[in-house]
């Protein structure tokens, strides 16, 4: 550090400013921390825009894209496509996390919010069957993976990017911007489905109406693309990157040098994914099938609770900034593990009952997504920081989040949706177990 009375380094001002967590700013966002926590929040907001907008129209997609006159092969098709998307993911992980650990957070976000969004335009201008053939679903083939392959390498940079730019009192506050930001894009692409659906005549909607929805996506994607390009890298990788830390092969380094925060990372997602994508994403389908109850009312139930989840989150990160990591994450997991089974067993065919099953699955669910960022980024010095969160997490999302709604669905239509409740309740033990046995990282010092 330069102890004349020249002008004071980028490094040393960030010092002062608290941004690597020193005392000068463990309690308080200076105002380029604050612009960070905007940057990051925003880009991936329209990342998930982008990401939603394919599930809100599959049906309409399933119409322009493959052939006519078997609608339900179409939409299964349309849903695979989805589905590769997922599969993806730990391969952007791994490409992405480890560009974002040696070449910057800044450059890693920039580079999957313009993936995203391109993407989302190319799926705008993509010709129907009708048009060009065969070509059309290759083409949204090739958009989709370049979606699952961008969103993969999101998670990590963003995380990274988020935790590292807060004083170490706020950790966790700015962390939960990231999971505000997933919620955020699924609330905007679900407005956008809902505007156009309601105010386009059928025959707009399907010629030009989802196709302008994709544009608006994009467009977003351009101003989340200008927001990141302006702001500066991160105090903790630049300082890994001046003193030489940064590696070649952050993967191996990874796996070689930090296995048992790696497995941890695992151990922390598996029940908050699987309980995400079935409180958060599948319920209103899963109450569809198993009460009956009309599906728009399951979903203006969905709809309310999420306003309720994005609105609490942030005060979930502070909370876990003052008491900690894991007695907020020990509450979540025991929750589930306690009740799964009455709250799924409550589940009803009315708006009142599904309501307050979703909130009181959602309220549990804050001690997760404020705090997997955060928890995830504490686990790994800034060089393998963001592979270290992204990789293992997208593992974990694919064989347990993405596969929650198809084993829920299986278990209704073979005759034991009452066993639904064993499988969240022993995913919440075991990551119970991991947040009991893990160490305590809020006041964990970065390098």
């Amino acid at each position: 550090m330069n102890t004349g009375t020249g002008s004071a380094t980028p490094a040393e001002s960030r010092l002062r400013d608290g941004t690597d967590g020193t005392a000068a700013g463990s309690h308080r966002l200076s105002r380029s921390q604050r612009k960070a926590i905007v940057a990051g929040t925003i880009g991936n907001t329209v990342e998930w825009v982008d990401w939603a907008l394919y599930s809100i129209f599959a049906k309409i997609i399933a119409d322009e894209f493959f052939p006519s006159g078997n609608g339900a092969v179409a939409l299964l098709s349309t849903l695979a496509v989805f589905a590769v998307g997922f599969v993806m993911r730990p391969v952007g992980a791994a490409v992405l996390g480890a560009y974002a650990d040696r070449h910057g957070r800044k450059k890693g976000m920039t580079l999957t919010v313009a993936l995203m969004a391109g993407a989302g335009f190319a799926i705008a201008i993509t010709p129907s069957y009708a048009t060009i053939g065969v070509l059309s679903p290759l083409l949204l083939l090739l958009a989709r993976l370049v979606q699952g392959f961008s969103a993969g390498g999101e998670f990590g940079s963003s995380s990274a990017f988020l935790v590292e730019s807060a004083a170490r009192g706020r950790r966790a506050f700015a962390g939960s911007w990231q999971q505000v930001s997933v919620a955020g894009g699924v609330l905007i692409a679900s407005v956008l489905g809902t505007l156009t659906t309601s105010v386009l005549s059928d025959d707009a909607l399907h010629s030009w109406g989802w196709r302008a929805a994709f544009l608006f996506g994009g467009l977003l994607g351009l101003v989340g693309l200008w927001l990141r390009v302006s702001v500066e890298d991160t105090h903790s990788f630049t300082q890994a990157q001046d003193t030489g830390r940064t590696r070649t092969n952050p993967i191996k380094a990874m796996f070689v040098e930090h296995p048992a925060a790696t497995l941890r990372v695992v151990g922390i997602t598996v029940a908050g994914t699987l309980t995400y994508y079935i409180w958060v994403n599948y319920l209103p389908t899963y109450a569809n099938l198993t009460t009956g109850i009309p599906l728009r009312t399951a979903l203006l139930s969905q709809t309310l609770c999420l306003i309720v989840f994005v609105v609490a989150l942030p005060f979930a990160g502070l909370l876990s900034d003052r008491i900690g990591r894991k007695p907020t994450m020990a509450g979540f997991a025991g929750g589930f593990a306690l009740l799964s089974w009455p709250l799924l067993h409550l589940l009803g065919d009315s708006f009142l009952s599904v309501f307050l099953v979703q909130l009181a699955g959602m309220v549990l669910l804050l001690g997760y997504s404020a705090n997997c960022a955060v928890i995830m980024a504490e686990q790994f010095p800034a060089e393998v920081r963001a592979t270290g969160i992204a990789l293992p997490y997208a593992l974990a999302v694919a064989l347990f989040g993405g596969t929650a709604p198809y084993l829920t669905t299986w278990l209704h239509e073979n005759g034991h949706s009452g066993l639904l409740w064993i499988y969240v309740s022993a995913a919440s033990l075991l990551s119970l177990a991991v947040y009991l046995t893990m160490p305590e990282t809020k006041n964990k010092e970065f390098h």
